[in-house]
């Protein structure tokens, strides 16, 4: 289509131009009114959009990569899911725009990192962070201090008795901490999920603690301090002055509580950061299947205006000829058409695909094509392939091989296994494939599906030599692995 033709297009249709599905690579659409244009679906790579009006387009699962929005208005835009790659958005106005998702046809974003769970993030809340990150230094610093002043006393005592004493008291008041640790850390768990009710849960774990600092402190004293403390009492100078009991009790209370309130949100944040992984993930998998449906959306209108223009030619000289490639074009779109949301199907339904597809060119080209199908092992007719995977390749070389020739041409379609994979091979006899070749946007959309799917574990190859031919490789393990993958990307 030219320029003239789109602007009258534009014309019939109120400005609102659909062109869904399209090939309109390297076009240009400067200084034009495209508002609220149908471009979705479309290869527009290169395409010059200098100038121009895309308000309320939408252009989203286009490959836009290296096209030029210079100074143009994408006012509400829909550019989601496309690809953006070297694209120039220099002056534009997109207020509103989407870009959902865009990127890299190819782009896999690095694994999701999330901040380690930490007595520090906890702190960073405000409100209850703040406090008890005040509790807890004051409480820090003077257990530091109070064991510094023991430890020097223990240090510059000629007492041997009061050394004891000093030692009896340091370790009663590190076990006791290390003890309240252990025992919330090991009942929070379970006092998740048998108390609903937060208060509960302090509750029950302040009596267990209770209960717990009676047992260890009398254990304690009898075995480390009841001595030294016996022989003190027996001198009338000594006296002791500490404080109540309980206020020692309310100090592991304080404290087990804390650890309590720390561990929960511990556990909080890092079910909350599981639920956001598991919510990416899943629009991770939604992308890929998108840009998947974006790859295989594409159906080329040159074929399809060859082929109807082959039927128009046929209605009069061979009707039953005529009938014949009808009925052939429509097989082929009915199974392009009816896939469902499928992205894969058995290697004998693109194959059936494909041949279906070589039928018609054949009543095109006439005795200028011959073509083969060939499956080495039957047993691989049944493997799951990616839809659309072999006809752009034949389709290439329709194009670039056989209607290059003036004598007759041929296309060759092996399918082998071989070193644990799968080869796919289309052979032509037309003129070799150029040094510099880096393949069309079938190829391109082959290679991108592929690197969705497997990504080092599939290749295309074009080589000319011993033979000319397209080599799609795919490691037979990945195979299923993918169908699975994507079942489940279908399923959410």
């Amino acid at each position: 289509m030219t320029r003239e033709q789109l602007i009258g297009t534009i014309g019939k249709n109120g400005r609102r131009l659909k062109m869904r599905a399209s090939d309109m690579s390297n076009f240009d659409f400067s200084g034009l009114d495209l508002t609220g244009a149908d471009l979705r679906f479309s290869n527009l790579a290169r395409a010059n959009f200098r100038g121009s009006v895309l308000r309320q387009a939408d252009l989203s699962f286009s490959d836009l990569n290296e096209a030029d929005f210079t100074d143009a208005d994408l006012y509400e835009a829909n550019l989601s899911f496309s690809g953006l790659e070297g694209t120039n958005l220099t002056g534009a106005n997109v207020e509103g725009a989407k870009f959902n998702f865009s990127g890299r046809s190819h782009y896999r974003p690095e694994p999701i990192r999330p901040e380690p769970i930490t007595l520090t993030t906890i702190l960073q809340k405000p409100g209850w962070g703040t406090l008890i990150g005040m509790i807890l230094g004051a409480l820090l610093i003077y257990g530091c201090n109070a064991v510094v002043y023991f430890t020097n006393l223990i240090w510059i005592t000629k007492d041997p008795l009061m050394a004891g004493l000093y030692q009896f008291i340091i370790i009663q008041n590190i076990v006791d901490g290390a003890v309240v640790f252990l025992l919330t850390w090991s009942l929070v768990t379970w006092l998740t999920t048998r108390f609903q009710t937060i208060w509960k849960r302090h509750l029950f774990v302040s009596v267990v603690v209770v209960l717990g600092f009676f047992s260890l402190n009398t254990l304690l004293y009898y075995w480390l301090g009841k001595e030294s403390v016996d022989a003190l009492l027996k001198r009338p100078e000594f006296t002791t002055e500490s404080a109540p009991w309980y206020f020692y009790i309310l100090g592991n209370l304080l404290i087990t509580n804390i650890f309590l309130y720390v561990l929960q949100e511990g556990r909080q944040l890092t079910r909350k950061l599981s639920e956001q992984e598991f919510q990416l993930l899943n629009l991770e998998k939604l992308k890929t299947r998108a840009e998947l449906d974006a790859l295989q959306a594409k159906i080329n209108p040159h074929f399809l205006y060859n082929a109807l223009n082959s039927i128009a030619s046929l209605v009069h000289e061979n009707p039953d000829q005529a009938e014949e490639m009808t009925l052939l074009l429509s097989k082929l779109f009915r199974y392009s058409t009816g896939r469902d949301g499928e992205l894969f199907g058995t290697l004998s339904d693109e194959l059936e695909m494909v041949s279906t597809y070589l039928q018609v060119e054949q009543v095109r080209f006439g005795n200028r094509l011959t073509f083969s199908v060939d499956v080495a092992n039957p047993a691989l007719n049944e493997l799951r392939l990616p839809q659309f995977l072999l006809q752009p390749i034949v389709e290439n070389a329709i194009k670039h091989g056989i209607a290059k020739r003036a004598d007759s041409g041929r296309i060759d379609v092996r399918i082998y296994e071989k070193n644990g994979e799968l080869h796919l091979c289309v052979h032509d006899n037309g003129p070799a494939f150029p040094d510099d070749m880096g393949g069309g946007y079938g190829l391109r959309s082959i290679q991108d599906k592929l690197k969705l799917l497997y990504t080092d574990d599939a290749r295309v190859e074009l080589q000319n030599w011993p033979i000319k031919q397209v080599l799609v490789s795919i490691q037979m393990s990945k195979l299923k692995n993918s169908v699975n993958d994507t079942r489940m990307t279908s399923d959410h």
